[in-house]
């Protein structure tokens, strides 16, 4: 069997065990509705879309928070039952149920309850919890106990219960952070596109001279938009047919007795009488809605009713049923409706001003409420809804809700101001650019160092026009950024509950960021996922600044790490959890310490879940941080007649090492590389590639490094061997995993660690040198080991820290140990418990 509406098949004997809802029934069977969060079209291969069914094959939508896949034609029919990762306002529930979403699972899923196969790659089958992931068939998913625990990630997750989100005026891209660099102007222009393609490619418009196509219209807002969906239906069929195919093509069952089709065009035809007349007499002549002169373009109305039935749903209200029926005439107000419906809620002690009668138009990317007037007669409401479009007289319900004062409360994040400034003068600054109302906003914290603020907005439109205004205004020649961000309600954390904070840095190595983002929201809550290019680190820190225990992850390569670290590190006093753990996932060339803390050389694709549980079982160790005062003490090169100021002080932070000399020569090098032609520097391979190139260009290069600098280790004057290079390591790898200080043992020195508050110095003697090291032929050349450094520099020298190079002026370099030690985690020996 083949369902009509949506393409469901099913064989005759497993008729009986299906209990997937079609398209068109499903929107009525949405408990808490909530829009998707579509990101940019795109290219998805072996999946299916989730309203008709068909494979994928021209670009379509996916959610970014959860797995549905969608065509362009069909989004508008897409059901408003996205996940919940937050509550908005008014609801609150402790107990979760399984979110069940389905298809697109991989051919080897099973079934967690029968253990037989439950994925396919022939068409949509099987479900699969959005929260938990477990996987079950159609028939045996409503078997299973519908509380979700979150399954084996739960101790990671932020429940959804604790995050408290005013999300009304702003995009599902905006709550979630989402950046929309590949997101399409017009929308509008996208859905026409997409609904004539789509209907055209579905119907194969037929060479059968019996059959004729037409274009539909389901109501004056499709014709505005000019979105039809087209019918093919045979030339002589009756009226009945036609109209019954019509609704089939926008999801509607209801008796096609009650719709009738008004021609498009303004003259009335011949046939307009015809299509009219719904009790057409049997005479094939009449029957037949086509003579010769009938028009391509048709709308599809409702017939106008006397009185109908309607579903009021009472919300928020504590009661045990979904919904309540109520017959309706033309005389019934939204006044009447609410008096007559709180005696079937049990309310009838109640007084009726109490409460408000709420429209909520269930779309597929916006959930829009709109409070009825208590006059308002509802059949003419119902009459207008239909008239617009009757597809969207599908997808919206009445809710009953009770008046209680909400507060609003938006928090936005600006970041992007002069640092070091008092609270006072950040209001005066956002007074001026951004003409705020202080009367609605006010500044609920200050990131002087950083230069950023949180403010506090109690109204949807102000949030709303300050987030946009942020965007296109530059203060000091540099632009602000608005970040939308929720409130954690951390007394409601579960006790055991240690929530991953993850941040991803989309540009690092190979671009592999994109697709880890996506993986993050989904196998965690999308609040706790943040993109580093939108804000930096700060407002994940924020965001999570009252949790009393977390966890970091972060995906990049190791200048991304240092700049985690040293954003925690500015922020640490702030925190509850002043010392969260912070795990690596390798996204970029280098990547030492990721390959130190035992996460690999570089991420290739690894499944993300069980990367997650990786991170959950690893060990907490702790390394060293050190702290770099760069003192020049001539002025920078190309000042005027010389009598420029020289540079103020510099202080950088180090995680793993810093070089002098020929080895951030090479960096240097391959850094201007990278800026002239940064669409080039996407694999790792080529990365490589472009290191060797340079290298090999300064293999002549003299060894009289030792001539231009002077060290003194701990309050000691170092003699300096002839070198090209001089080198400060923290942790044993350098350079992509070569090990310079070398493994066998020597009296002279400790065995280095990463936490036992010492630096190890080592020299090269040039490209060559630099090359036996990473072949693991040699090692360089052991000169020292200590706490305090600090090293005179005679002439202007390449300078590079974790990967970051610059030419410093001659002057004092001074390294020493930064604050406390960090805590990391270091990927566990032992293989995952399954």
């Amino acid at each position: 069997f083949i369902s009509t509406v949506c393409n469901f098949m099913s064989h005759e004997k497993c008729l009986k065990n299906v209990k997937i809802p079609c398209s068109c029934i499903a929107p009525s069977l949405v408990r808490v509705p909530v829009a998707h969060c579509f990101g940019p079209p795109g290219h998805y291969k072996r999946k299916f879309c989730t309203v008709c069914r068909k494979s994928l094959e021209s670009p379509a939508f996916r959610c970014e928070v959860c797995e549905l896949h969608v065509h362009t034609d069909c989004i508008l029919f897409a059901c408003s039952d996205c996940r919940q990762c937050h509550q908005d306002g008014h609801l609150d529930h402790d107990i979760y149920h399984h979110h069940w979403r389905e298809g697109n699972l991989s051919s080897s899923a099973r079934c967690e309850f029968c253990k037989k196969t439950c994925g396919s790659s022939e068409v949509l089958s099987g479900m699969r919890c959005e929260w938990c992931g477990i996987l079950a068939h159609a028939a045996c998913y409503v078997i299973v106990t519908p509380e979700c625990t979150f399954g084996r990630l739960r101790n990671m997750i932020l429940p959804p219960s604790c995050v408290q989100l005013f999300s009304r005026n702003f995009s599902k891209l905006h709550c979630f952070r989402i950046s929309e660099n590949l997101q399409t102007e017009s929308d509008e222009d996208d859905d026409v596109d997409g609904s004539t393609q789509g209907s055209t490619k579905d119907i194969q418009i037929s060479t059968d001279s019996s059959k004729q196509t037409l274009k539909i219209f389901d109501g004056n807002d499709a014709v505005k938009r000019n979105q039809f969906r087209l019918i093919s239906v045979p030339r002589i069929a009756k009226n009945e047919e036609v109209v019954e195919a019509a609704l089939r093509a926008y999801y509607i069952n209801d008796d096609q007795q009650e719709y009738e089709l008004q021609t498009f065009t303004q003259q009335v035809l011949l046939s307009d009488d015809v299509i009219n007349r719904n009790d057409a007499a049997e005479d094939s002549n009449l029957g037949s809605v086509f003579r010769e002169s009938v028009p391509e373009a048709w709308i599809i109305r409702a017939k106008p009713k006397d009185e109908e039935v309607i579903r009021i749903y009472p919300a928020w209200l504590k009661v045990g049923m979904a919904y309540v029926s109520l017959r309706v005439n033309k005389d019934s107000t939204v006044q009447t409706v609410i008096k007559e419906v709180l005696p079937l809620l049990g309310r009838q002690m109640e007084c009726l001003q109490n409460f408000k009668l709420v429209e909520v138009l269930m779309g597929s990317k916006q959930v829009q409420r709109m409070v009825l007037d208590n006059q308002e007669l509802i059949l003419n409401r119902l009459k207008d809804i239909r008239k617009t479009s009757i597809r969207q007289m599908n997808q919206t319900r009445f809710y009953i809700v009770e008046n209680s004062k909400s507060i609003v409360q938006v928090n936005l994040f600006v970041g992007g101001l002069p640092p070091q400034l008092s609270p006072e003068e950040y209001t005066n600054i956002l007074k001026e650019e951004l003409a705020i109302k202080t009367n609605v906003v006010s500044v609920s914290h200050v990131y002087q160092a950083q230069g950023a603020v949180v403010l506090q907005i109690s109204c949807f439109s102000e949030a709303e026009r300050i987030y946009m205004l942020v965007k296109d205004t530059v203060v000091n020649d540099k632009p602000l950024n608005a970040v939308v961000i929720p409130a954690v309600m951390a007394s409601k954390i579960p006790r055991n509950c240690c929530p991953l904070l993850v941040f991803v840095n989309p540009k690092s190595g190979g671009l592999k960021g994109r697709d880890l983002l996506y993986s993050f929201r989904k196998l965690l809550n999308p609040h706790q996922v943040f993109e580093l290019t939108n804000g930096g680190p700060l407002p994940g820190f924020h965001t999570f600044s009252q949790v009393p225990s977390f966890r970091v992850l972060v995906c990049g390569g190791d200048g991304t790490v240092g700049w985690v670290l040293g954003a925690l590190e500015e922020i640490r006093h702030k925190l509850v959890c002043s010392e969260p753990s912070v795990a690596i996932l390798p996204l970029g060339t280098g990547n030492d310490l990721g390959r130190v803390l035992r996460w690999g050389a570089g991420y290739s694709g690894e499944d993300p879940y069980s990367i997650l549980i990786s991170v959950d079982e690893a060990d907490d160790v702790l390394m060293d941080r050190w702290t770099i005062l760069l003192d020049a003490e001539e002025p920078a090169e190309g000042a005027e007649n010389g009598i420029a100021e020289p540079e103020p002080p510099k202080i950088v932070q180090m995680n793993n090492y810093c070089g002098l000399g020929i080895d951030a020569e090479l960096s240097l090098d391959f850094h201007h590389a990278r800026e002239e032609e940064p669409g080039k520097f996407n694999s790792r391979f080529h990365n490589k590639g472009v290191y060797v190139k340079v290298g090999l260009q300064k293999i002549s290069h003299t060894r009289n490094l030792h001539k231009d600098i002077k060290l003194q280790v701990d309050q000691h004057e170092v003699e300096l061997p002839s070198i090209e290079g001089l080198i400060f390591i923290n942790i044993p790898s350098w350079g992509s995993g070569a090990d310079l200080w070398g493994s066998e043992s020597d009296n002279r020195f400790e065995k280095p660690r990463i936490d036992d508050g010492l630096l190890e110095v080592v020299g090269v003697t040039g490209v060559v040198h630099m090359g036996q090291v990473q072949g693991g032929f040699r090692s360089g050349i052991r000169i020292a080991q200590g706490s305090y450094f600090r090293v005179t520099l005679l002439k202007p020298i390449p300078v590079q820290v974790d990967g970051e190079p610059w030419i410093q002026a001659p002057g004092q370099i001074i390294i020493s140990a930064a604050g406390p030690k960090v805590h990391m985690l270091k990927k566990s020996k032992q293989k995952q418990k399954k």
